[in-house]
């Protein structure tokens, strides 16, 4: 890792934002020397984040600037609250939903820096129906963003109590997962 020589600064004004996301990026392992990637994520009561996945290279935080946020840590689903904070370490893997009362409006940063901002503009583009969900399959390890099946995460979301899928279906289910169909809402607010 490389240590800049100035400061960054990111005025939020200026920040790239993804409507269709509900995402702010912010700083990107380029822009950093490799130290982190930062984004402001909100969701509105009730909206999946991403499915489970773990990174292999990154630990991830998360820090609740407001509302509420359900969170699958491992095997275990946390509630955070405003001002707390949650560090995922490397390979755990773990998925994000806001409840059903409570919008959220969170902080994430990743240590070391991986590249996030292409794979949340390809997000976004699979968002708006410009790409197929089979895209961030087949970039899994160029964004360092593992995807898993998770029978706890299933059963809280969606009272789904199947036993672990088969690779095959878990691939069939992803691809059909809300949070990457073609929408062309905004999920604005939070900021």
């Amino acid at each position: 890792m490389r240590t800049n020589e100035r400061a960054l600064l990111v005025r939020h004004e200026e920040a790239e934002r993804l409507e269709t996301l509900g995402v702010t990026l912010y700083a990107d392992h380029d822009m950093t020397g490799g130290a982190l990637s930062g984004n402001r994520a909100y969701l509105p009561a009730g909206t999946d984040g991403p499915p489970p996945h773990y990174h292999r290279t990154s630990a991830e935080l998360f820090y609740l600037l407001g509302g509420a946020l359900r969170v699958l840590a491992g095997e275990e689903i946390v509630v955070l609250g405003e001002g707390d904070f949650l560090l995922i370490p490397p390979c755990l893997p773990h998925a994000w939903a806001a409840p059903d009362d409570a919008a959220a409006d969170v902080l994430v940063l990743f240590t070391p820096g991986i590249e996030r901002f292409e794979y949340f503009r390809l997000g976004d583009r699979i968002r708006k129906g410009e790409a197929s969900p089979a895209e961030i399959l087949d970039t899994q390890e160029r964004y360092d963003n593992h995807f898993v099946d998770s029978p706890i995460w299933r059963r809280d979301r969606h009272a789904d109590s199947r036993s672990p899928l088969d690779p095959d279906t878990h691939r069939a289910e992803f691809l059909a997962a809300d949070v990457f169909r073609a929408t062309g809402e905004s999920f604005g607010g939070g900021e």
